[in-house]
């Protein structure tokens, strides 16, 4: 006899959409039985992690029998020397995700709502709905850049946090410093603004802002940051926050200790010293994306310049069989669904024979579909 559950989940559950990551190699090769697969729909780093975050992995792998810092204090100090910040302006997380969540904990009641960007990313939305609070999206522009005026014309009594991602996933685009100024300059100081600049690193626009002069000044902003991009370490796990003392200090109230991994904190700690990597994947990036620029012009596919490590691509009604193609010949990319974009594929920018394979295999592609 099987016993029926009658254990009710919270009511906030119902509008709740879990998050659906990009399918890794291995899944693929074993659902279509290939050898070769690039993957460019996580937006991961090409060359792989930080040379130095690997060497002080393998040297503390003989310390993973004991509990990791809490406090992540080497990070947390390492950090705070990279970005010449305070130690009490810093949050070490489980991941920028992790951030998001806390961020939710933190400061929203079910009364109060946020502002996000559309399309953007999704984890916003959900911290919010976790929070039984309202979710407020406001549209990009027809070009995909921010209107301030909209975002602005948004806030209630009710708004608690704003949201900008830039450069901003999946669209590529960015937030110019004039315009974060006159946000931040417009909104009541009771809004908190999270600057999501998980891809600043790859931004080139000479007025492009990662927002933390805004923290060194004392706005109620946190921005987030990730190692899991241009450091490479997306395997393991760990981002920060940079914000004012006073919101850091609220955040970790809500904080689980041990929430950031002992391998993760060594990576980390070395990682954010290793300018030589950084760079390359800099000079990588802006060559890939001029690669791919040029093979998307020549096939006569629309584009977003792109101030990240990837490029939304439009493919048309027919976008998600493109997607299927490109799988079954070993590239995996993100279709746009998930955004709302449903004629458009957002891919990676990956080394220049990755680049070269994609665009193979796109050709191909577009082949077989304009003879059907």
């Amino acid at each position: 006899m099987s016993i029926k559950t009658q254990v009710k989940p919270r009511q906030a559950l119902q509008s709740i959409k879990p998050y659906t990551p990009g399918k890794p190699i291995w899944e693929v090769q074993r659902e279509l039985g290939l050898t070769k697969v690039v993957k460019l729909a996580s937006n991961e780093n090409p060359l792989g992690a930080s040379p130095k975050g690997i060497q002080a992995v393998q040297q503390f792998m003989a310390e993973i029998h004991r509990y990791p810092d809490a406090d992540a204090k080497d990070v947390n100090a390492a950090i705070a020397a990279k970005l010449n910040l305070q130690s009490g302006q810093i949050i070490v997380t489980n991941g920028g995700d992790e951030l998001i969540s806390l961020i939710s904990e933190a400061f929203l009641e079910p009364e109060d709502e946020i502002i996000v960007p559309s399309p953007s990313f999704t984890e916003y939305e959900f911290g919010a709905r976790l929070m039984n609070a309202g979710v407020i999206a406001v549209p990009l522009n027809q070009d995909y850049g921010y209107n301030i005026e909209l975002m602005l014309s948004a806030v209630t009594d009710r708004t608690k946090i704003l949201y900008i991602c830039t450069p901003n996933n999946p669209t590529g685009t960015y937030l110019p410093k004039r315009d974060m100024e006159k946000l931040l300059a417009a909104l009541p100081p009771r809004v908190l603004v999270v600057i999501d600049a998980a891809y600043s690193h790859f931004a080139t626009a000479d007025d492009y802002t990662d927002g933390l002069d805004y923290v060194r000044e004392g706005y109620p902003v946190v921005v987030l940051q990730t190692f899991s991009k241009i450091y490479g370490l997306a395997g393991l796990r760990i981002g920060y926050g940079a914000a004012p003392e006073a919101i850091i200090g609220h955040i970790l109230k809500v904080k689980e200790p041990f929430n950031v991994n002992a391998l993760a904190q060594a990576a980390a700690a070395a990682a954010i010293t290793d300018d030589l990597h950084v760079q390359a994947s800099q000079q990588l990036n802006s060559d890939g994306r001029e690669q791919l620029y040029a093979a998307f012009a020549t096939l006569g596919l629309p584009f977003i310049k792109s101030m990240s490590n990837f490029v939304l691509v439009e493919l048309g009604p027919e976008s998600k069989r493109y997607y299927e193609l490109l799988l079954t010949k070993g590239v995996v990319v993100r279709h746009g669904g998930l955004w709302g974009l449903p004629q458009h594929v957002r891919i990676t920018v990956g080394t220049k024979e990755d680049n070269e394979f994609l665009i193979t295999a796109l050709q191909e592609s577009m082949l077989e579909i304009s003879k059907k």
